[in-house]
């Protein structure tokens, strides 16, 4: 928001330096970005008059100017501009000026371009004719008649005179940035209320009260509202005999350096006000509208409309619409239509001055593509009470611009009034919060000079902020008002009062247990977003009624690349294996730990399901489904999680059906993992085998148990016994280890499968698996009677639970 000092003290006494107030305004709540003084590089620049042009002699384009510029003889200039003529009051820069520039299509130089006398084609030339660019004028707020060629001043100025004091050109513009939950500093009027706050001052309003009124709005337009959930509020004022012309200086100044083009003295009212309440006005020729009658309601599915850009526009059902008796004449609180401009020749006027929706307007702006001064504003949120008030501040200020008359009253359609809240607030609480030891006659007196009503009584205040004043709603918010304008350099600096330790949480401590359990062995961390396609997971083959299809779905999405929250990890780990194998890098090993979301598939206006989650993945030439499963179970056991029970998955798309597996632990799914399926990897541009894990680390982190438990030494050795086992191809490997487990009795210590054999040795069909007993006793020395005993008891339940024969070694 570009803020010109001498535009803000119109509202309010700013009596200190331009440091001071910046400072000040920072301590107070208001961040600035920067301050730019315009004039300061303009040196030796007077006001002019053309006396006499002749034509060059030796140039078609030039031509040669008298100037009187307050010395006792004329000076004689060169220029090519095509707009001077005799007569002319002009900026004349002489010989030894400075002038910001660019000169001639160069950029801006620092400390600006000095100008000296010269010959052009022959003919000696004592300075230059400036045109309102070199004069540091951007492109963008240059008035439209002085757009192109020398800059023309009209009447009314001394000749000789300095050409910043015949301007008014020595200005400070603070530019603030604004924060979107303050839209009332969106505005002239806003930012004055903070420095009357923060300076102790008054605030003075603008002169809204016409004195010339002559015949009544009521009986040029009538105005109804079909969407009173898109607009709380529309005020028409009537002003007839309008006479368009150019702005005067004083107010195209304060338009230029706030940022915006003056056009016409109606326009520029419109924009002038816009900037001074912070409330976007709109102008139509009433010639124009159909009816004479104003209907607020959407637009009709696939309705052309053509903007005052001349664009046509696609409009939507969910858009608001501003019509006449037939058609549409403006997107409301975005732009006019071209078949409502105000022309030359236009006599009458409707100054529209409007509440819409933040956001409709929004949606509106962004669905279009089309981002106005006057959307930026609705979008933040408008108190509909500024309506009146902008729309008199308008007609108040053609009046004294002679620019037409104004129809006595408006036409105003608020349907529901909005009305002040009051926020209860204790001054105890206050001080508390604060550290400081402020009374309620201070608190008061600082919430007043916000123009905030204060009642109540003792410690207890009632407060009723202005209706501009939409942010506050609680306690806390007083809180800041009083904080802020006291002085945050003001408050004492103190540490917080606690007796708790900064330590991890729990969960924190096993994830970064989980991290470097990783990197230990191998994997690099790799992080993705959160949000991601819908198409991720069709990309893994899940099925179509599966639940990682209950996606959160995301109101403002970026693009349908980002549309949603995901549900699982593994097509993002999937993204990062490919782009990895596109950059020719021959082995990966990579992990990644984040947050999942599930919508609820019950009721989605309720908060989703959020959880963590844990994706590994790996490729290469050594890598295969066994040192995956390593790293899974090694990362388990360090977690505390042992007995892990590895169930053969044949359905989940992702994997290849028999190179798949379920991690269970006492019947709590902790993770699938396997040998990702080739159409997935093909998917995604991965010219060899895959493999991925993906654990869900909720159920991980339940069953973790990191605490470490003293055992002492065993006293009597072990003894161990290896078998190998021929077993049908089907027979699962956990099966038989569990039978194992159950038959060793107490001296089993340990069962560990150390060889899978397939060959010519065993049938078709069959395999051999072959495992390590440790049998050990905590009160003796095992015999080999009582190892006998117990062993012949396993094979016996291998043989007739399995049919297992044992195969000699």
């Amino acid at each position: 928001m570009l803020v010109p000092i001498e535009w803000l003290k119109d509202y309010t006494d700013v009596n200190v330096s331009i440091d001071e107030f910046c400072e000040r305004m920072i301590m107070s709540g208001s961040n600035l970005e920067t301050v730019e003084y315009f004039g300061e590089n303009i040196k030796n620049v007077v006001v002019g008059k053309i006396l006499k042009i002749e034509k060059h002699p030796d140039a078609d384009k030039l031509v040669v100017c008298q100037l009187e510029v307050g010395q006792e003889a004329p000076i004689q200039i060169v220029t090519g501009a095509p707009n001077v003529f005799e007569g002319a009051v002009v900026p004349v820069a002489l010989h030894g000026s400075v002038v910001p520039g660019p000169l001639h299509g160069q950029p801006k130089q620092e400390g600006g371009v000095k100008i000296t006398k010269g010959k052009l084609r022959g003919i000696e030339s004592f300075g230059m004719l400036c045109s309102a660019s070199e004069l540091g004028f951007e492109d963008k707020v240059i008035p439209v008649v002085h757009k192109e060629g020398i800059w023309i001043l009209g009447e009314g100025y001394s000749l000789g005179q300095s050409i910043v004091e015949a301007l008014g050109l020595n200005m400070a513009t603070v530019d603030f940035e604004i924060t979107p939950n303050r839209p009332d500093c969106l505005s002239m009027v806003g930012m004055a209320r903070e420095a009357a706050a923060t300076f102790k001052g008054t605030l003075r309003y603008p002169d809204t009260t016409c004195i010339h009124e002559q015949g009544n709005a009521a009986d040029h337009i009538q105005i109804e509202i079909k969407r009173p959930d898109l607009c709380k509020r529309y005020t028409g004022r009537i002003v007839t005999d309008v006479k368009i012309a150019q702005s005067p200086w004083w107010l195209q100044k304060r338009l230029i350096a706030a940022g915006m083009r003056p056009i016409n003295n109606i326009v520029d009212i419109t924009n002038f006000v816009m900037l001074e309440y912070g409330q976007p006005i709109h102008a139509f020729d009433i010639r124009r509208v159909e009816d004479n009658k104003i209907v607020v309601d959407a637009a009709e599915d696939g309705e052309l409309f053509t903007t005052l850009d001349g664009t046509e526009r696609k409009l939507t059902k969910d858009m608001l619409l501003i019509k006449d008796g037939k058609r549409g004449v403006a997107i409301a609180g975005v732009m006019g239509g071209l078949n409502s401009e105000i022309e030359a020749d236009t006599t009458t006027i409707l100054v529209e001055s409007a509440n819409f929706s933040g956001d409709s307007i929004r949606a509106t702006s962004k669905k279009l593509g089309l981002r106005t001064e006057a959307s930026s504003r609705f979008e933040k949120g408008i108190d509909p009470n500024l309506c009146e008030a902008a729309a008199d501040r308008v007609c108040r200020l053609i009046e004294i611009l002679e620019a037409g008359v104004v129809a006595k009253g408006s036409v105003d359609v608020y349907p529901s009034v909005e009305h002040a809240k009051t926020v209860d607030a204790r001054v105890s609480r206050i001080n508390d919060i604060l550290g400081i030891s402020l009374t309620r006659e201070e608190m008061v007196e600082i919430l007043e000079g916000l123009e905030m009503k204060v009642e109540g009584e003792g410690n207890l205040m009632k407060v009723t902020p202005p209706t501009v004043r939409q942010d506050i709603e609680i306690e806390e918010d007083i809180v800041e008002e009083i904080a802020r304008i006291y002085g945050y350099d003001r408050m004492p600096v103190t540490l917080p009062k606690t007796n708790t330790e900064a330590g991890k949480s729990s969960k924190r401590t096993l994830k970064d247990l989980a991290r470097d359990t990783m990197c230990a062995l191998g994997a690099n961390e790799v992080q993705t977003y959160s949000f991601c396609s819908p198409k991720g997971v069709d990309n893994v083959r899940i099925d179509e009624d599966a639940w990682e299809r209950s996606f959160v779905k995301l109101l403002n999405p970026l693009g349908e690349e980002t549309s949603v929250m995901r549900t699982i990890l593994t097509p993002n780990m999937m993204e990062v294996m490919g782009r990895n194998f596109s950059r020719n890098i021959d082995a990966v090993r990579a992990f990644e730990i984040g947050n999942t979301f599930m919508a609820n598939p019950i009721d989605p206006t309720e908060l989703p399901e959020e959880s963590d989650s844990m994706a590994i993945a790996v490729y290469g030439k050594d890598e295969s489904f066994f040192t995956l499963k390593g790293m899974v179970v090694e990362l388990l056991n360090v977690l505390g999680i042992r007995e892990l029970v590895f169930e053969s998955e044949s359905e989940y798309g992702v994997y290849h059906p028999g190179r798949c597996a379920r991690i269970l632990l006492d019947d709590i799914e902790l993770g699938i993992m396997g040998e990702v399926h080739p159409d997935v990897t093909e998917k995604y541009g991965i010219g060899t085998r895959c493999y991925c894990c993906e654990l869900f680390f909720n159920n991980v982190l339940k069953k973790a148990n990191v605490q470490k438990v003293y055992k002492p030494l065993p006293k009597y050795p072990s003894t161990a016994r290896d078998i190998a086992l021929l077993v049908d191809e089907e027979v699962l490997v956990g099966d038989i280890k569990n039978i194992i487990t159950e038959n060793g009795g107490d001296i089993l210590e340990k069962v560990e499968l150390f060889d899978v054999y397939r060959g010519q040795q065993v049938a078709e069909g069959k395999k051999s698996a072959a495992f390590e007993l440790i049998y050990r006793a905590s009160d003796r020395t095992l015999t080999d009677a009582d190892v006998a005993k117990v062993h012949d008891v396993v094979l016996e339940a291998l043989k007739s639970k399995l049919d297992a024969v044992l195969r000699e070694m």
